[in-house]
């Protein structure tokens, strides 16, 4: 809703959000098949991740926040595709919003702004893998042009059961 979107601030994420950001992921490992990584984080080992993502360069990290209470509501970022040096135009990029703070276009805002600060960069394409199935991750990437390009069946096992990625081009 345009309203929600004034009372919230898309900012570089810097060290002090390490808690924050790390408790919203942590959410999405324990609840969902969105990520697939199995176990908890403590920030002190999320810390290199978020080193990983400066303020300028190809690989960002945006934060949303709550313009009142400051509260991050959300992340986005862009982290190399592949560790190949042949890779080093092309990212990865995810959304991950706090579990209370959706359907308020706080992905929209964060992948608007990461989409801004990558467009000076080399950068050739970005890439983005969604858990199946997960319509709302779908749309907001359709949405910033990303295409359909394939999936990985079965690719991933979490909660007993095996998922399947759909993987999604956007040219920069």
């Amino acid at each position: 809703m345009p309203s929600d979107h004034a009372e919230v601030q898309v900012r570089p994420g810097f060290e002090g959000d390490l808690e924050a950001l790390t408790a919203i992921y942590n959410h999405y490992v324990r609840e969902t098949a969105i990520t697939f990584d199995t176990a908890s984080f403590t920030p002190e080992e999320r810390r290199p991740w978020l080193l990983s993502h400066p303020e300028d360069g190809p690989h960002r990290l945006m934060v949303a926040t709550d313009q009142e209470s400051q509260r991050i509501l959300g992340y986005a970022t862009s982290s190399p595709y592949r560790p190949k040096p042949a890779y080093v135009t092309s990212v990865e990029t995810s959304v991950y919003v706090a579990p209370d703070a959706g359907r308020r276009g706080i992905g929209t805002l964060l992948y608007g702004a990461l989409f801004r600060a990558l467009a000076g960069e080399d950068v050739h394409r970005a890439y983005a893998g969604i858990a199946q199935p997960n319509e709302a991750s779908t749309r907001l990437h359709e949405r910033f042009g990303f295409r359909y390009v394939g999936t990985y069946g079965e690719v991933g096992r979490k909660f007993g059961s095996y998922w399947d990625v759909a993987w999604y081009e956007k040219r920069m």
